[in-house]
């Protein structure tokens, strides 16, 4: 699969690859930072903080829209009968996933949730999750904010120490 974005994302710049990667709400900063050290680390060769500002950068760039325009589009979409379906199976879905933390401690477990550098956790589900326990944006968009950050850098560290490791090991 990653041959195949790499191919789809070929001839455009790299930073551009990066941004576009970290916005995706099934890549986010979670697979677009692995993808910059593993498929693209030989022909991109950056250093560990041009990686980490584009993912958080493109991570970060739909958080607004999304909170803006969640219940807009969320009521627009709810007048045809499988979109309702759909859209109370996501929203149910999201809840059962998030409640325990966000309930509790709404802004502060909205950021521990994004910050959990683990699929689904990130700020798309976040910004729903947000959306669906009424946090006002805020408190939301700091929360969601703060939890990317800690997330790229956890993802940014394992990256880094794992490729260190693995290069210590081939070394011997």
């Amino acid at each position: 699969m990653a041959e195949t974005i790499a191919r789809f994302l070929s001839g455009i710049p790299g930073e551009i690859q990066m941004l576009v990667l970290s916005a995706l709400p099934l890549t986010e900063l979670r697979g677009s930072i692995p993808f910059a050290y593993t498929v693209m680390g030989s022909s991109w060769s950056w250093p560990w903080w041009k990686i980490y500002l584009l993912a958080l950068l493109g991570n970060l760039v739909p958080v607004p829209f999304i909170l803006w325009f969640l219940d807009p589009v969320s009521r627009f979409l709810r007048r045809w009968g499988p979109m309702d379906t759909f859209l109370d199976w996501l929203f149910e879905r999201t809840r059962r996933r998030t409640r325990e933390k966000i309930e509790r401690y709404e802004a502060l477990g909205l950021t521990l949730f994004v910050a959990i550098p683990l699929p689904v956790t990130g700020a798309w589900t976040g910004s729903l999750a947000s959306f669906l326990f009424a946090i006002p944006k805020r408190m939301a968009i700091p929360a969601i904010f703060l939890g990317v950050a800690i997330a790229g850098a956890l993802v940014t560290l394992i990256m880094t120490g794992t490729l260190a490791g693995l290069s210590f090991l081939m070394a011997r």
